[in-house]
């Protein structure tokens, strides 16, 4: 923390040598000398709030992380803010706080930090009640106070180091320059040679890094998941691409799904080989050949002449929400073609914050290459064509598409699980959502075509007629990757101003800036929690799926009847 101390300390007594260097005085405590007082402060308040409730339940060193990162981040801002006065009123120094200040100060945090971890026991515990997991035991809540103690002392150490560096550097240029120039310049040229070094050298290094780790993760074969037989998997007999260049998600989608004997005990027989074809980012130079090969694959199949197209989009891995796939197959009885591609080998969180614009064109090649190859066909021979996928695949899977209108008007419907708020065609529906209907579960021209549901009985809602096609986003009242966005640092949102969703605690308060750290958090443990709830989406996407393609022959007892049967294969 830079602002932490000028030439002399913020709220400490000015060194000896400068006050009066005939006289010094005594020489405070070392902790009053280490710390300002206001900062300290300030880090205990923001420890206290990170421990206010928030979407989903953590452990006591997850939370004594992030409640010893928020801890830092006050300090930070109350070092910072006593500085900019100081600098305003053109003062050296600020009064020393007296002894029986740090006295009180260090009795109200043992006060404050008892009370706020026996509100972080009873807030827990509700939130773990609303998402059906164990409550932590007893001895799991003074741990956590201890550990945000622990880290945040740690968090506020290092800036200390970066400080003392800043001091010295500050104390070289002074031979030759004034202090205030000498200060300017040192935090700039420090600034600007750390955001080189982190787009350069280190983001280079780190991401060279990355991608060998993840790359050797998705050229791995698992023994588990062995080439097809069959001509009709990407991979298999006379496939254009080969199994090793699948990647390794990329094979675990292509061995995965239900067999015919599966399909024939749900449907009672005639079932058929569903078809699941694959390009991996091995598979060929660039995007645009990859989307290419992967429809070439979908026409050797023979998946145009299935009854069901669907273009999924895939996270960054390559992964595909089984349940999603596997519903579509058991409803149509295997009469199904789906084709995918791989983009990336980053995991969706990293891929979201480097790869974002190869999700967008990747999916965009993929169902342009799909749709031209279905428009070819004589119109009453089409199959219908769908789009599908989950968080970073919901992303892509709107890209293609500039809005609902078109969505509807080129697809025969459309599934999107757990939106990000970088989701165009989301957050545009959200934002002109009908009055009275909330963020979290909003309702848009009156669902005439689109339906927002939490739980599969909101596929009902409103009452009004459903349209065709239609569009489903499944979105979890808890989930943070749908929720998160940079304006919760000043912003309340909406759906923490309107009443809340069925698994958020009423206890949850926006606080400007600890708001954003808590929700940012956990989206870290965002799947760690029973299906229904985070970002966790596998039974409700028979009642969605179900919805939207409305099978012949399929039945509400069908659809109960293959909930329990849906896995995510993550």
């Amino acid at each position: 923390m830079t602002e932490t101390e000028t030439k002399t300390r913020a709220d400490d007594s000015e060194p000896a040598a400068e006050v009066d260097t005939a006289a010094p005085p005594a020489k405070s405590d070392w902790w009053v000398r280490h710390y300002t007082f206001f900062g300290t402060a300030l880090g205990l308040v923001f420890v206290w709030l990170s421990m206010t409730p928030s979407l989903l339940p953590r452990g006591p060193l997850f939370q004594g992380l992030v409640s010893g990162a928020a801890g830092a981040i006050g300090y930070g801002i109350g070092v910072f803010a006593v500085w900019l006065i100081r600098y305003m009123r053109s003062k050296n120094i600020s009064p020393p706080a007296p002894r029986w200040a740090w006295i009180v100060l260090v009795v109200v945090g043992v006060v404050g930090q008892t009370l706020s971890i026996i509100w972080f026991h009873v807030w827990q515990d509700d939130v773990r009640d609303f998402m059906g997991v164990p409550r932590l035991s007893f001895w799991d809540h003074p741990l956590t106070a201890v550990l945000a103690i622990v880290f945040l002392f740690a968090f506020v150490e290092l800036g200390q180091l970066v400080g003392r560096l800043v001091r010295f550097l500050v104390r070289q240029l002074e031979r030759v320059a004034p202090p205030r120039i000498s200060a300017v310049v040192v935090v700039t040229l420090l600034l600007a040679l750390s955001i080189a070094l982190l787009n350069g050298i280190v983001v280079r290094g780190a991401m060279s890094t990355l991608n060998s780790t993840f790359k050797s993760v998705n050229n791995e074969e698992n023994p588990d998941f062995a080439a097809p037989t069959t001509a009709l998997r990407s991979g298999g007999p006379a496939s254009l691409v080969t199994w090793s260049s699948l990647g390794h998600q990329g094979r675990v989608f292509i061995a995965g799904g239900p067999t015919v004997e599966d399909l024939d005990e749900f449907n009672g027989g005639r079932a058929i080989e569903p078809i699941r074809a694959y390009a991996g980012l091995n598979s060929a130079d660039d995007f645009k050949a990859t989307a290419e090969l992967a429809a070439r694959e979908l026409q050797r199949t023979g998946g145009l002449n299935r009854a069901v197209v669907a273009v999924a989009n895939t996270t960054g891995t390559g992964w595909i929400n089984e349940a999603e796939a596997s519903a579509l197959e058991y409803m149509y009885n295997g009469n199904t073609a789906i084709v995918s591609m791989q983009y990336s080998f980053l995991p969706s969180w990293l891929s979201f914050l480097v790869d974002k614009e190869n999700a967008r064109q990747s999916s965009q090649a993929l169902f342009e290459a799909v749709d031209a190859l279905v428009r070819e066909m004589p119109e009453a021979q089409r199959p219908k064509l769908v789009v599908f996928g989950e968080s970073l695949g919901s992303f892509g899977g709107e890209a293609p598409f500039l809005s609902l209108n078109n969505l509807i008007a080129r697809t025969d419907g459309a599934l999107f699980s757990g939106p990000t708020f970088n989701n165009t065609i989301w957050t545009n529906l959200t934002l002109n959502r009908d009055a009275g209907s909330p963020e979290w579960l909003p309702i848009f021209d009156k669902g005439e075509n689109v339906r927002f549901a939490a739980k599969a009985e909101n596929l009902g809602r409103p009452a009004e007629p459903w349209g065709q096609p239609r569009v489903v986003y499944l979105q979890h009242a808890s989930d943070p990757i749908a929720w998160w966005n940079p304006d919760l640092l000043f912003a309340k949102p909406d759906w923490l101003r309107e009443p809340r969703g069925y698994d958020v605690s009423p206890e949850m308060e926006w606080i400007p800036v600890v708001t954003f750290l808590q929700v940012s958090a956990d989206m870290a443990v965002a799947v760690d929690v029973p299906d229904g709830h985070g970002h966790v989406y596998v039974r409700d996407v028979a009642n969605a799926w179900a919805a939207i393609m409305q099978p012949p022959g399929w039945t509400p007892e069908k659809t109960e009847k293959l909930r329990p049967l849906l896995r995510s294969d993550e």
